[in-house]
């Protein structure tokens, strides 16, 4: 589907945040979302003046032309329609700052994957790639024949990018590597420690807080 599930947004948002990109690339826009929440929050979080005069280049490449709408293009600088795999060897070297990946690179071949990622590596200083834990069959959805599941992609797919990391989540194997790994990794996993103690620490106060009432009552 044009869409992915929304229990990896934290994950996938924070990641773009930290790696704080100038010009980044979103392969496979679908419905538009991480376009839009990327607009969202790396401009309207800025503290400017003036809405939509937006300092950043955050490009998409979309294969199924019929996805896309006058919302696409309010929020993407530019947009190449077709497949990947033609389009991104004629973008020059390091012309991004971050390429988003997300429920996409299954829908290719591993051969074809692979190709991609070595395209993706060579055109941008940073990599964001999430796939599915578990692949489930799917034929062409809304009549469009990309969006077949071809490959479950694995962690032994990723390894041999410099910087490779992966982050925890139940439904998806999310993967960021590049120039920026060394310092964006260990930021993420910080903030993650400190929420799971924030929360740790909330979950006690209010057990005690019933307790409290409990007694009282």
């Amino acid at each position: 589907m044009p869409s992915s599930h929304y229990l990896q947004l934290n994950e996938i948002v924070e990641l773009i945040m930290l790696t704080d990109p100038d010009k980044m690339l979103d392969i496979g826009i679908g419905f538009g979302k991480y376009g839009f929440l990327s607009r969202e929050y790396l401009e309207l979080w800025d503290g400017r003046d003036k809405y939509g005069s937006w300092q950043r280049q955050i490009d998409g490449i979309e294969a199924f032309e019929p996805y896309l709408n006058d919302g696409h293009k309010f929020v993407y600088s530019n947009i190449f329609t077709g497949n990947a795999l033609q389009i991104l060897p004629g973008i020059k070297d390091k012309a991004y700052d971050l390429i988003l990946m997300v429920d996409v690179l299954e829908h290719f071949s591993k051969e074809d994957g692979l190709v991609i990622l070595k395209e993706c590596q060579r055109i941008s200083r940073n990599v964001l790639i999430s796939v599915p834990l578990v692949n489930s069959v799917q034929d062409a959805v809304f009549n469009n024949p990309y969006e077949m599941h071809k490959y479950q992609w694995k962690k032994q797919n990723f390894k041999s990018f410099p910087g490779c990391a992966f982050i925890l989540n139940y439904k998806s194997l999310i993967c960021y590597f590049g120039e920026k790994s060394s310092e964006v990794i260990p930021l993420f996993r910080k903030n993650l420690r400190h929420r799971f103690i924030v929360n740790t620490l909330d979950f006690f106060k209010l057990r005690n807080f019933l307790k409290t009432v409990l007694r009282k009552s």
